[in-house]
């Protein structure tokens, strides 16, 4: 039997403890699911959050098997998220699909994980136990987006998904993690034109970003160039078809200066056959451009000190 007291807090065995304001305890709850239901409903749609959440909440609890308990589950999370508290809307929209995956707002509920997934790639904090503003987490929002694709992997809104986390990665400059979800977008929805291409363009923008911070791996460079080289010509009517091809100069540029650092690593050390390797290939990569300049005027140092070790001798 349920005991009401004075104080803002009650307990009622099978349930637990709950809030209750000063002379108002139990005038909230029902015998019955639909009528429980019906309570969290009213006080939804008049705006009463926190009265609407306490009555959905012990509607899924009482009856968790019962044709409202779905119905109580949506309301949990649109009353979190009403309430700002998006990580513990997320979850529990996370347990309606779930333990209820036949629910009628199934499709809803997926845009909405995917909104709320959106607002912390945006940069909003989470909070440390769900209330006080802890930081960001790119790494919290990528489980996100997993959760929300394992939902629904072809839903409306799993391609953008996909993209996201891709985003978020790069956000952490982790380029070869960006590279991977762009690459899983362009191939798991290849039948999208729109969304292929735009995930292939990407992972070549996170391939290029890459390859300005590596010094000596070049093979960056040149899988970023095999990117957009690969775009232009499954997609020649894109528009940014010509902004690749300029990307593409550029890296084989990027190119040439990793090229000139290895080769002037090599001559450091005196090892003047492997650092001539190196500069012939900054000649190669982009024979236009500064580094190639520096190169040629490098070679022909070697090559005259080559010749004048060889008359001492």
């Amino acid at each position: 039997m349920a005991v009401n007291t004075p104080a803002p807090l009650v307990y009622r065995p099978g349930e637990g403890w709950s809030y209750e304001a000063v002379g108002g305890g139990g005038k909230w709850t029902r015998t019955r699911a639909k009528d429980q239901l019906d309570v969290a409903q009213q006080a939804f749609d008049a705006k009463d959050y926190g009265l609407a959440l306490k009555a959905a909440s012990r509607t899924v609890r009482v009856w968790p098997f019962s044709d409202y308990a779905p119905q109580a589950q949506y309301l949990v999370g649109r009353c979190l998220e009403e309430k700002k508290q998006d990580e513990k809307a997320f979850k529990e929209y996370q347990k309606l699909l779930e333990k209820y995956p036949k629910s009628s707002n199934y499709d809803e509920v997926v845009k909405r994980q995917y909104i709320i997934a959106n607002r912390f790639l945006a940069g909003q904090w989470f909070k440390l136990f769900g209330y006080i503003p802890f930081f960001p987490s790119m790494d919290k929002t990528v489980e996100m987006y997993n959760k929300l694709l394992k939902n629904g992997p072809y839903s409306e809104v799993a391609p953008n998904a996909q993209m996201n986390i891709g985003a978020a990665r790069e956000k952490q400059y982790d380029y070869t993690s960006a590279v991977k979800a762009y690459e899983t977008a362009a191939d798991r929805y290849h039948d999208r034109k729109q969304v292929a291409a735009d995930a292939l363009y990407r992972a070549g923008e996170a391939y290029l970003k890459q390859a300005k911070t590596a010094e000596y791996d070049q093979s960056v460079a040149g899988h970023a160039i095999a990117t957009f080289a690969d775009f232009a010509t499954l997609y020649p009517q894109d528009p940014r078809v010509p902004e690749a091809q300029k990307k593409i100069a550029t890296l084989r540029t990027e190119q040439a200066r990793g090229s000139l650092a290895v080769a002037q690593f090599y001559e450091k050390k005196r090892q003047w056959d492997g650092a001539l390797v190196y500069y012939n290939e900054v000649v190669a990569r982009d024979p236009q451009s500064k580094y190639a300049e520096e190169a040629k005027r490098r070679i022909e140092e070697i090559k005259k000190r080559t010749v004048r070790q060889t008359a001492q001798n």
